[in-house]
């Protein structure tokens, strides 16, 4: 991986000159300083002005922007512009244009509107890309490429002709013969079985309920053809410039398009957007743990958030406004799980179009507002944390995460259609991560030897290989908690026979013959004095000690939770209270120590560095000693309420 290509940990923008006079583009450039605003990503959605027509290039507006900002010593992330294709290419090709699922076409006048396999549109958009390569690619200013924007956030899955022809091609080459697909697929259910890859669509709308393998499939080509566009882009912009090269994911709960952990072998550097969900009853949770999924993503490397907002977004139902000291919090939180980078969309707020009001560095309100302020403070403490670059953030918690399993688990036709892939996975980092301690959240092939403790949320669907490399961390004394529903299919969503749960029934020490998930509203009591809901299932304890019963419900009587050795085995959705007490249990038979801190505080550790956040209501006493970078005096051990010290540790 590349070190994020910009000095210390810089604060960046979304910059979009041609929605502005001319007149203004020098004075962005200096209130850019004045901000601290280290970086630009450029040219996002540039594209029907930088080729009006398909025989007409122009590039002298465009030049002129690269230069106030290289005079202004502010470095670019460059666009490649490709992102949305312009009125006229559309309008030439409507063959390019994204189908559903239901055969319908996806017509242009938003953003994004083309077919991932679309040979029309990878023919323009790389020509596109070769301009763009070949006049910025050794300019001094540019440290960074980036390819398209977001990709797969509107079109990650296509239905149309040209995409079935492709996902044939893709499946094809995945099984090698019409045999070995039918087998994967299990096409001896419902008269399925194919005589020649000819015959094979994508999964559009059927009557009934679809084959599985066959939508995970159309899952996995999908996050591949993408990532196969990305590649294309990537490689042309190479033969014109040694500089890095990545795109903007999109790693958190909501976004399930693309398969991240198999995207970043082919970054340069990982690079993320992160925006608030005020939909969720715990948004910074989900905040911190897509940035340590993030960190996952990168293979523990630090990494760029390339965007996130100043406050309020436009695409919620309500949209929150961020309250005072909020931003700097937010913007720290990603920086003590990994980021070597903060940047915000956009500049200015726009004056039209759908993300006019969308927050941005600089409000509608103008420079002389509460919220630019907001942003120059953040800046210069960002200007503050230097020394904190390229240190790696020590986690002894590893929880397992796969987004094909996710794909696989949200399946039609599963025993509840209740069960969400990321609940588990969610609640478990945020108990964990409660008790002061850092999570890491990697594939499940990821190498485990460092960890004390291993969370294997629902995985649903876990090769054998996974499963191996679980059980071989319990065999060397790491504590190991299986939740339910985990280890049920094999890499081609077959069941594996036996007795739930699969693949981890010998390192459990268990067997279910079934399950038996609770209907909504519905809870149950345990012996221990908790509640669960959501799920329980007919287990049987063959080699683990029972630590808790279920006293009423579908299957009163029967384990709910065990333990065998170092592996424990949770089937049910604990209470929040019962998760948290079993997570600390957990980390203490790990003989990892929960950090003291008071309720409401978080304390991460990147190298030597402790980041305490205060989001509580009032002010918090925390056991840290050293000198607080945002001040530069030594810390007193106390953090007020909505504030931050990021520490350097002595010793």
């Amino acid at each position: 991986m590349t070190r994020v290509p910009f000095d210390g940990i810089a604060m960046g923008c979304d910059y979009n000159p041609e929605q502005w006079p001319r007149s203004v583009w020098r004075e962005d450039v200096a209130l850019m300083r004045e901000a601290g605003v280290g970086f630009v990503t450029l040219g996002v959605f540039s594209w029907a002005l930088l080729q009006p027509a398909p025989d007409r290039w122009d590039f002298g507006w465009f030049d002129e922007v690269v230069e106030l900002l290289h005079e202004g010593g502010i470095a670019i992330d460059m666009a490649t512009a490709t992102a949305s294709p312009p009125p006229w290419l559309t309008a030439a090709h409507p063959e390019m244009l994204p189908v559903d699922a239901d055969g319908h076409t996806v017509w242009p006048g938003s953003r994004q509107s083309w077919c991932p396999s679309s040979p029309v549109f990878r023919s323009h958009a790389l020509a596109l890309a070769e301009q763009m390569a070949f006049r910025y690619g050794d300019h001094p200013a540019v440290r960074l490429w980036h390819v398209s924007n977001e990709l797969g956030c509107h079109n990650g899955r296509c239905w149309c002709d040209v995409s079935a022809a492709a996902f044939r091609r893709w499946l094809a080459d995945r099984y090698g013969s019409v045999e070995k697909l039918n087998d994967a697929w299990g096409t001896a259910f419902w008269s399925q079985r194919y005589g020649s890859f000819e015959q094979v669509l994508p999964p559009r709308r059927t009557g009934a309920v679809p084959n599985p393998t066959q939508s995970l499939d159309f899952a996995r080509f999908s996050s591949d053809e993408l990532l196969s566009y990305y590649c294309a882009e990537r490689d042309v912009i190479r033969a014109h410039s040694d500089v890095p090269v990545t795109t903007n994911l999109m790693v958190t709960l909501h976004q399930d398009q693309q398969d991240n952990h198999r995207w970043a072998r082919e970054l340069d550097l990982v690079a993320n957007d992160h925006y608030l969900d005020a939909r969720l009853p715990e948004p910074r949770a989900e905040l911190d743990f897509a940035a340590d999924l993030t960190r996952g993503v990168a293979r523990r490397e630090p990494w760029l958030l390339m965007e996130t907002a100043t406050s309020a977004v436009n695409w919620q139902p309500v949209n929150v406004a961020k309250r005072p000291g909020e931003l700097l919090l937010d913007a720290l939180t990603h920086v003590a799980r990994g980021a070597d980078g903060i940047a915000f969309f956009q500049w200015l707020a726009s004056r039209a179009g759908a993300e006019k009001f969308h927050s941005a560095l600089v409000p509608h309100a103008g420079p002389d507002s509460a919220r630019f302020r907001e942003v120059a403070a953040l800046g210069a403490a960002l200007a503050r944390l230097a020394p904190v670059a390229g240190a790696p953030v020590d986690a002894r918690v590893a929880l397992l995460f796969d987004w094909e399993c996710w794909w696989a688990c949200e399946a039609p036709s599963l025993p509840t259609g209740e069960l969400r892939y990321t609940d588990a996975a969610h609640r478990w980092h945020a108990a964990f991560t409660a008790l002061g301690l850092t999570v890491d959240v990697v594939h499940p092939s990821a190498d485990l030897d460092r960890y004390a403790v291993v969370v294997v949320p629902t995985l649903y669907l876990c090769s054998d290989a996974d499963a191996a490399g679980i059980a071989a961390a319990a065999a060397r004394g790491a504590q190991v908690l299986v939740t339910y529903f985990s280890g049920i299919t094999d890499a081609d969503d077959h069941v594996r026979l036996g007795g739930y749960p699969g693949a981890f029934r010998d390192l459990l020490g268990v067997r279910a013959e079934e399950f038996a998930p609770l209907l909504p509203g519905h809870t149950v009591r345990l012996d221990d004095g908790s509640t669960a809901d959501l799920w329980t299932e007919v287990l049987e304890a063959t080699d683990a000690a029972v630590l808790a019963r279920y006293v009423d419900g579908p299957v009163a009587g029967a384990p709910a939770l065990t333990r065998r050795g170092s592996a424990w085995y949770v089937a049910t959705r604990l209470d929040a209270g019962a998760t948290a007490a079993l997570a600390s249990r957990v980390a203490a038979a790990a003989g990892i120590a929960a950090a003291a801190v008071p309720a409401g505080v978080t304390l991460t550790r990147r190298g030597r560095h402790a980041f305490v956040l205060n989001r509580g209501a009032g002010p918090a006493r925390v056991d840290v000693h050293g000198t607080d970078l945002l001040t530069g005096a030594p810390f007193r051990g106390v953090v007020p309420a909505g504030s931050a010290a990021v520490v350097e540790e002595e010793g």
